[in-house]
């Protein structure tokens, strides 16, 4: 352990400190950087570059997540020009009887549509139709807001079993197919989304039910706020949360407190939102049509011989580009005269919204590299082909020897590691480095190294991608549902974490 070492530690628990305290931790990832840099290189022009170079390798690897969202918020963005994509989820409404039927239909429909395009870009349809039908029969806001957490930033983002972005991610360290960390890590965020909806409708739901007059005015307000902008008081309480820490974060993770979350189709002469025509009714078939036959030829090509595999990694890819194409027809078929202007438009819009949710996210997740050895040779500027430093693996690999090498002290081992890596309010970035220790891990102790990859996976994603910490995109649940998102990561505390321990535990005896 050299000097180093102890600095990034220290930047680290500096990091964590901040961040219970509720202040920003972007200047201190800066800092962290070059100090690290500095005291391992002993040069100062090294810790200065590697600033820069810490955000540049952070914003290659991210990337991908950014152009997905970017596009698929494009995508949605043309569809609500026709007022498609309220078509799409209103014959939904019909199910929404009461409280508890609410509260069981906002998971699904949130969870559906989050595995499909993320939890992020679906937020605004999802406040704009199904928050304020949920609320009118009773559901209180925040049961609300815990579904739409639970389901969207819990369960999707953390298997990302349609995208496979972060099993890949996994993957690059473990040394095992993606395909097997994302079946097992589908399973562990399924039992970890059951017990924990389960103990939020107990302790949040089956009691706490709205009277008709109460849950009247609420629907009311919260579609006022799905008109535009989130309304007014609760963008000031999110940026004074983001003030506190609350700005890092991203679909895998992301903030939301400057967000535009617009959700509105056209409207007609009088101001009232236009009845959406045939075109509408296409599109509102034809889009998720296509997405449900590309997620049935991944299936069947992962499960059957029926059609070819598709390749570890490539469901990103197709998503995007299905998501890319779509936006073109969609913008053909909405203005044939300006469909080119309305592609970039739309596009332009995309991008900005992901940079928005998740631009700040880029110094923390440098400051996070700098301690992974597959990217401090680059950030520290070190010859092509030298062995950067592992200050993250080699810190935590003092501990391991304290490990027993028991499966299930090695799975609750890895949850606890991939909790802390998700404390950087994202969770992804430090997926290779969790993959290399399951690796590492999973031989001495004789578990399934795909198996401990998933838990990691799962323990960094559900706290970083938005239910555990603030400064992550539970800022943007928060938002759209008018509620403190303390008052929310606080509800959600006890049920994400027991879903998740009920989850490991199965994981460690069963897979």
């Amino acid at each position: 352990m050299s000097p180093a070492h102890w600095i990034y530690l220290l930047g680290l628990a500096a990091l964590i400190a901040t961040v219970v305290a509720r202040k920003n931790v972007v200047g201190l990832a800066v800092c962290g950087t070059f100090v690290t840099a500095l005291v391992y290189s002993g040069s100062v022009t090294t810790g200065i570059a590697a600033v820069f170079n810490a955000g540049i390798v952070a914003a290659r690897e991210l990337l991908p997540i950014f152009l997905i969202i970017a596009i698929v918020t494009a995508m949605l963005g043309a569809m609500r020009g026709l007022g498609a994509d309220l078509m799409m989820v209103r014959p939904l409404q019909r199910f929404i009887r009461n409280g508890h039927l609410a509260y069981l239909v906002l998971a699904v429909v949130t969870y559906l549509l989050s595995m499909s395009f993320w939890p992020t870009p679906v937020l605004p349809l999802i406040a704009a139709i199904l928050l304020p039908a949920a609320v009118r029969v009773g559901l209180p806001p925040l049961a609300a807001a815990i579904a739409i957490a639970i389901t969207g930033q819990g369960m999707a983002l953390s298997s990302d079993y349609i995208m496979g972005v972060a099993s890949g991610l996994s993957a690059q360290g473990a040394h095992v197919p993606a395909g097997a960390i994302a079946d097992r890590a589908l399973i562990i965020s399924l039992i970890a989304g059951v017990v924990a909806l389960g103990v939020s409708y107990l302790r949040d739901v089956r009691t706490k039910l709205l009277d008709p007059v109460v849950a009247a005015a609420a629907a009311l307000d919260l579609a006022a706020a799905g008109d535009g902008d989130v309304r007014a008081g609760t963008r000031g309480e999110a940026r004074a949360a983001a003030s506190g820490g609350g700005e890092e974060g991203g679909d895998g993770g992301g903030s939301g407190a400057t967000a535009t979350l617009t959700a509105t189709g056209p409207a007609g002469p009088d101001g009232e939102p236009a009845r959406p025509g045939a075109r509408a009714r296409i599109v509102a078939v034809a889009v998720p049509l296509a997405f449900a036959v590309l997620l049935v030829v991944m299936l069947l090509g992962r499960f059957t011989s029926l059609v070819p595999d598709i390749d570890d990694g490539q469901g990103a890819p197709l998503v995007g580009g299905t998501a890319a194409l779509a936006l073109v027809a969609v913008a053909v078929v909405a203005d044939r005269r300006n469909w080119l202007q309305s592609c970039a438009d739309h596009f332009t819009d995309g991008i900005g919204f992901a940079f928005r949710t998740m631009g700040v996210v880029i110094p923390i997740a440098g400051f996070v590299y700098v301690g992974l050895s597959d990217y401090s040779a680059e950030i520290l500027g070190m010859p092509d082909g030298a062995k950067g430093p592992a200050l993250l693996l080699d810190a935590i690999g003092h501990v391991q020897d304290h490990i027993p090498h028991v499966p299930v002290f090695a799975s609750f081992a890895m949850l606890l590691i991939g909790m802390v890596i998700g404390l950087d309010g994202n969770g992804w970035p430090g997926l290779p480095f969790t993959g290399s220790l399951a690796g590492e891990l999973g031989h001495a102790a004789g578990a399934d190294p795909a198996t401990l990859a998933a838990i990691a996976q799962n323990g960094a994603s559900w706290t970083g991608g938005g239910t555990l910490v603030i400064w992550s995109s539970l800022i943007v649940v928060a938002g759209v549902s008018g509620v403190s998102v303390i008052d929310l990561a606080r509800r959600l505390f006890v049920p994400v974490v027991s879903g998740l321990v009920v989850a490991t535990a199965v994981a460690a005896v069963a897979l």
